[in-house]
């Protein structure tokens, strides 16, 4: 199956523009509930304002929410990138944590969010990102029967190689979002139908 996807989706990679894992972070916190393409209509203008982890600590919050709000959930994200920002810029000195257990401690950051910064940003594979597409291919797919995120990751983890973890998330979710979608996917264009065990649903 996944074979067949990264043949079908050879360009699959996070959408989120970034220069750094900073701003990947910053980026993938904006994304809960947003679309990429809002995400990086709003990053463009925020990464002007704010560089570093030190000057959005330093950001004045109404001011953050104010350049994050059509992401949504604006109140919500733009206190936790700035709580996150200070965390980074004094007990990392600056730098974004390279671990899972450093990174789910900051504000707004859970196994997703973590492990998309550390797969995109440091090349490091500690688990497998599991969003909606994700979560939703992957039952669909009999990949998993698991009833949460959490659960469903573990699973894939047990299920694939190490070296494939970084690439199932964005395979799944470019498949997702073309293909298999929540209502109505394109089974006559699937390139797993004959292998996909819900394809008659």
């Amino acid at each position: 199956m996944l074979r067949r996807l990264a043949k079908e989706y050879p360009e699959a990679g996070t959408r989120l523009l970034h220069g750094n894992a900073f701003q990947l972070l910053v980026a993938t916190i904006l994304s809960a509930q947003s679309t990429d393409a809002q995400v990086n209509r709003v990053t463009k203008k925020l990464f002007r304002e704010y560089r570093t982890p030190a000057e959005f600590a330093r950001a004045d919050l109404r001011e953050l929410k104010k350049i994050v709000r059509s992401a949504g959930y604006y109140n919500q994200k733009a206190r936790r990138i700035k709580e996150s920002a200070k965390i980074i810029s004094g007990k990392y000195r600056g730098r974004v944590p390279r671990s899972m257990h450093e990174l789910v401690q900051l504000p707004g950051v859970g196994r997703k969010t973590a492990n998309i910064v550390l797969s995109y940003g440091f090349g490091k594979d500690e688990g497998i990102a599991v969003d909606t597409h994700v979560f939703r291919l992957s039952r669909r797919l009999g990949l998993s029967s698991a009833n949460t995120a959490e659960k469903v990751e573990k699973d894939l983890m047990e299920l694939l190689p190490r070296k494939k973890w970084g690439t199932v998330n964005s395979i799944l979710i470019f498949h997702g979002r073309a293909v298999c979608t929540a209502r109505n996917p394109k089974h006559g264009e699937c390139v797993l139908f004959e292998l996909c065990p819900s394809r008659g649903i």
